[in-house]
């Protein structure tokens, strides 16, 4: 029911700041939780943020917390990531997801492609 596909990453030096976006399409796309999740080789993918399907409530990694910001516009159909103070450890795969249970599973019915992230200290 959801097509997703980010954009906006590339490389950039510690402390600055990136806006990943997503969009999406299909008709049921404001009913979903939404979430940017990222993975580097070798270890699993983990959840960045969350955010409602009315945007409402967001949450964090503690990893990121303070530093990114999810939000989104449900008539753009499209969901946003602000990164901010990026540091090398952020570099990543980042994904964003669609799900009805993601908020609470953290996980994701319907995923995009990803686009690479790369902090340069």
């Amino acid at each position: 029911q959801v097509q997703l596909v980010e954009s906006g990453g590339g490389p950039v030096q510690a402390g600055g700041s990136l806006r990943l976006s997503c969009a999406a399409s299909g008709r049921t796309f404001s009913s979903y939780p939404l979430g940017w999740f990222r993975q580097v080789p070798g270890k699993e993918r983990e959840i960045v943020a969350a955010i409602t399907s009315n945007g409402r409530i967001t949450r964090y990694a503690d990893s990121v917390k303070g530093r990114f910001t999810i939000s989104r516009d449900n008539a753009k159909n499209t969901v946003y990531l602000q990164m901010n103070s990026l540091k090398p450890e952020d570099t990543a795969v980042y994904y964003c997801a669609a799900g009805t249970n993601l908020f609470v599973t953290r996980v994701g019915d319907y995923w995009g492609k990803g686009t690479l992230v790369t902090v340069s200290s």
